[in-house]
């Protein structure tokens, strides 16, 4: 059975862009163009996943999402905004998105986060301890602050797919692994990279055996 994502953005071009979209990626989409109308919808049917725009008139986006879970309800949901900055994605996740995109994006991607955040049954993606993804980027949580954690290319493609979720077995290069297990050693000591036989790499946990 076809997914059903509500779109909720005020925008209304790429409201209707992004819902026509959808449909041809084999999703239902419906449309609301206010954080009111979106309530009015969910009201009335039960969704998979909502994609929501930050920036609204009237309410905006990340008081909706708190009303949203405050409420008890669960539904993913994916914050879009032109608003950049790990702060402003940290903000969006701690509210209650299980994820965080920044325009502009492709559709493509859009429908990967979907299909992940809906195939988790609502729950956010679990990153190791200390590790934070959002906006794009990873960083460390050390001493109450988060600190960029800087990544070549390789690298960070590397650990989203070790992370996405954690337990994914990898393949890579040596070198690429080897200076990955490298900075994460150097940064988070509960955290490792293994090599699986055959098969690539995978990160593991210490914290998670105590």
């Amino acid at each position: 059975m076809n997914k059903t994502v509500l779109v909720i953005d005020d925008d209304e071009t790429l409201n209707k862009t992004l819902a026509r979209g959808l449909r041809t990626e084999g999703f239902n989409a419906v449309s609301a163009f206010s954080a009111e109308e979106g309530a009015q919808v969910l009201a009335r049917i039960r969704v998979d996943a909502i994609v929501l725009d930050r920036m609204m008139t009237g309410i905006d986006g990340l008081t909706f999402l708190q009303d949203l879970r405050g409420n008890g309800d669960t539904t993913p949901v994916i914050i879009l905004t032109a608003m950049t900055g790990a702060e402003n994605a940290i903000a969006g996740l701690s509210g209650g998105a299980n994820d965080y995109l920044a325009k502009p994006f492709q559709l493509r991607e859009l429908v990967l986060r979907l299909n992940n955040i809906i195939k988790d049954n609502g729950e956010p993606l679990k990153m190791p301890k200390g590790l934070i993804f959002a906006d794009d980027e990873f960083f460390i949580r050390k001493g109450g602050k988060n600190q960029l954690f800087a990544l070549s290319g390789e690298e960070k493609k590397l650990l989203m797919h070790l992370t996405a979720p954690v337990g994914n077995i990898a393949p890579a290069s040596p070198m690429t692994a080897k200076r990955l297990r490298g900075k994460l050693n150097g940064v988070l000591s509960n955290l490792d990279i293994i090599t699986v036989r055959g098969q690539g790499y995978k990160i593991i946990d210490n914290t998670s055996h105590d």
